[in-house]
């Protein structure tokens, strides 16, 4: 996992004399194109880690006896295996420990160890030195370590890691597994005494706030949070940058200088105007400028700092009535949930893994991603920003809460680490404030009610949204600006058929409220398997991959009617870990996605709703998985964004079929004992598909004739 990809961290140098023209504020269009020099430094420290699971006294001390632990490197969890096989997993004390050797090179920078996910709470030490704890298992964190390492003498890094249950901090009970390690990427940052901040909740010191944002024009606040770690004032000038892609500048803006004192912060916000602005408009063109801010020490005529941002400049907005635009048109939010489990790494997830799973995402057309039920790593977010899916971020406040004040502040840090750390993502536009919360009682509603407030305070041009499962007229429903549902007609409780029915319930007795569904689905195992199943046990060991893709078909036509729902999200895109649970003889898995914990299998489900939203050319047979039959009749179920499909079994044609639906159908097929090829055909957009399938019926079952 990249966790600060090179366009977050740029590092480069400039000729000092060529930044003259920038010292006397205003508008400069001395250059055409912009090359952002290079002025900090990352170190990867992701290998070469000692890890002990249990706790050990002593273990932050640099002379103790590491000799018998076992070697390995972060990403790491403990829980990849445990945490998915239906038992009990552990949840306790594990620590790691690294030797580190600061280059002499860095000598006068600043140094500052970041962990970009560690789960749940982190005591950190160098040297037996502690340097703090961090409590919450998701968001990015920094400590300064400029005063514990020196460069060129190496130091011992120490890290106390816990997933025990803890009733101050959030989530307390959710249906997942709590994976417990240094589950993220780790890195020490080296960069000038002034310079942007480091510690403002971790998040990236420079925030761009869109003003504004027409065809003709877009206004940017570009706020720059600087400090002067120097023992002595400073002159400082503060320029903002903004460049297209491929560098031509489109906006160029410097302070005149100013005093600095010693050990002191200043905030600085500069309006850039961008003319004739490319927007990020979703799928169809994800455009992102790219904005940088410099620090120069105006007496040395030095840069000193250089921090640069996506910016993807777009408008969005709700209407009870119409649902979502993005840039004045309206855009269906159709999408998935997305956990961050994987099968045999469990939350230990590579760059790699992530580029699979927005590949997927982007396969099946998806125009929005939940990030449930928690800060994802920073590499989803630039993949959604690049991909061009608009996304709901939120905390993991899930289930219930704490009725006391360090529950309250943790929750509050969260959600602060969440916006400023991600604050510059085009792709997010809603901030969740919580999920499926069991009690209506005063304590939630009031820490809901301070979450909205804390939204809108940090930022107020972002939609607040909450997932609701405890009815319509729930008082948790009413504090986020819009309001989610958790709907699982079907599947526990209800018919596939009443999602509409309630939608439109819910729109008539309150015409004014905006509202989504933000979850819905069916688990599968897509080994198992039934011809027109009737509803199994949610809870029950066969879950049939037929139902699953009957549900969605049903769930997706209701929704795909009503455009006044402003969005709605698939529970799952992926099966995950949740090792509390027993079902669809899958022991310790999730198994609600469209695709396999594993990635290897899409399940007939996702080729539906492939076939509905995306542009790709799609023909898929259905039940292709049910290889070993013990009856002759059957149907042939195909997915397609053709308009007419051909089929043919064993060479014969079964004919032709027409469909406004995406859902092809062929009734009373007859299997012939042995092996049966089934082909399908069909022109999507005048190239030609072709999908084939082999289905085996058992010798001595009669085929009817």
């Amino acid at each position: 996992m990249n966790e600060l990809p090179s366009r977050r961290l740029v590092l480069g140098t400039m000729v000092g004399g060529a930044l003259a023209a920038f010292a006397s504020g205003g508008v400069s269009a001395a250059l055409e194109s912009y090359s952002p020099p290079v002025r900090r430094v990352r170190l990867g420290l992701n290998s070469g880690w000692l890890f002990h699971k249990g706790d050990v006294a002593g273990a932050e001390g640099p002379g103790f006896d590491d000799s018998t632990w076992d070697s390995m490197s972060v990403p790491h969890t403990w829980n990849a295996l445990d945490g998915a096989d239906g038992g009990s997993y552990y949840r306790g004390v594990g620590w790691y420990r690294k030797r580190v050797t600061v280059p002499e090179t860095l000598s006068g920078m600043m140094l500052f160890l970041q962990f970009a996910g560690v789960n749940q709470v982190a005591d950190v030490w160098v040297d037996g030195v502690h340097l703090g704890s961090h409590r919450g298992g998701y968001s990015r964190f920094r400590f300064g370590v400029t005063d514990a390492f020196r460069p060129g003498k190496s130091g011992v890094l120490a890290v106390r890691v816990t997933n025990a249950p803890n009733a101050g901090i959030a989530p307390l009970g959710a249906d997942y597994t709590f994976q417990g390690g240094i589950y993220r990427n780790v890195s020490l940052h080296a960069i000038d005494r002034l310079a942007v901040r480091m510690l403002d909740y971790s998040g990236p010191g420079v925030y761009l706030r869109q003003r504004s944002v027409t065809d003709s024009s877009a206004t940017v606040d570009v706020k720059a949070t600087l400090f002067n770690n120097n023992t002595t004032s400073r002159s400082v000038v503060v320029r903002a940058v903004v460049t297209h892609a491929n560098g031509t500048v489109v906006a160029d803006h410097s302070t005149a200088p100013q005093t600095l004192k010693a050990n002191s912060g200043t905030d600085i916000v500069q309006t850039l105007t961008i003319a004739d602005p490319r927007r990020w408009n979703g799928l169809a063109d994800p455009y992102l400028y790219s904005a940088h801010v410099e620090i120069r020490d105006a007496d040395a005529d030095t840069v000193t700092d250089v921090v640069t941002e996506p910016l993807g400049l777009r408008s969005f907005s709700l209407d009870a009535t119409n649902g979502f635009k993005l840039n004045g048109s309206h855009l269906n939010l159709h999408g998935v949930n997305l956990h961050q489990d994987r099968a045999g790494d469990g939350w230990a997830v590579t760059d790699a893994d992530h580029e699979q799973d927005f590949a997927l995402i982007k396969e099946i057309g998806a125009t929005a991603v939940r990030m449930a039920h928690y800060q994802h790593d920073q590499k989803d977010y630039d993949l959604a920003d690049a991909t061009g899916v608009v996304v709901w971020a939120e905390i993991p406040l899930v289930d219930a809460i704490t009725d006391s004040a360090a529950f309250t502040a943790s929750t509050q840090t969260q959600l602060r680490e969440l916006i400023r750390q991600n604050y510059n993502h085009p792709s997010i536009v809603f901030w969740g404030i919580g999920n499926e919360q069991r009690s209506d009682n005063t304590p939630t509603n009031k820490l809901l009610t301070q979450l909205a407030a804390l939204v809108e305070s940090e930022d107020a041009e972002r939609i607040s949204t909450y997932a609701n499962n405890l009815g319509n007229d729930a008082g948790v429903a009413g504090h986020a600006e819009t309001t989610a549902y958790n709907k699982y007609f079907g599947w526990y409780g209800g018919s596939y058929n009443d999602l509409g029915g309630w939608a439109d319930s819910l729109h008539k007795d309150e015409p004014e409220r905006t509202f989504a569904v933000s979850e819905f689905g069916a688990g599968a195992n897509p080994a198992q398997h039934a011809l027109n199943p009737s509803v199994p046990s949610s809870g029950g060991s066969f879950h049939p991959e037929e139902y699953q893709a009957l549900l969605h078909e049903a769930s997706w036509k209701q929704l795909a009617d009503r455009p006044f729902v402003w969005g709605s999200f698939v529970w799952n895109m992926f099966d995950f870990a949740s090792d509390g649970r027993n079902e669809g003889e899958q022991p310790g898995i999730n198994d609600k996605g469209l695709v396999t914990r594993d990635r290897m299998t899409r399940k007939d489900a996702f080729y539906w709703y492939k076939a509905n939203w995306s542009t790709a050319p799609t023909l898929y047979i259905t039940s292709r998985r049910w290889t070993s039959r013990t009856e002759a009749a059957t149907e042939l179920k195909v997915y397609s964004n053709a308009s007419e499909v051909t089929a043919a079994l064993n060479g014969t044609s079964l004919g032709k079929r027409n469909s406004a639906d995406h859902i092809f159908k062929w009734t009373d097929v007859t299997l012939r004992p042995g092996s049966n090829t089934v082909t399908v055909t069909a022109s999507v957009d005048g190239v030609p598909q072709t999908d084939t399938v082999t289905w085996n019926l058992e010798p001595g079952v009669s085929s009817g004739g």
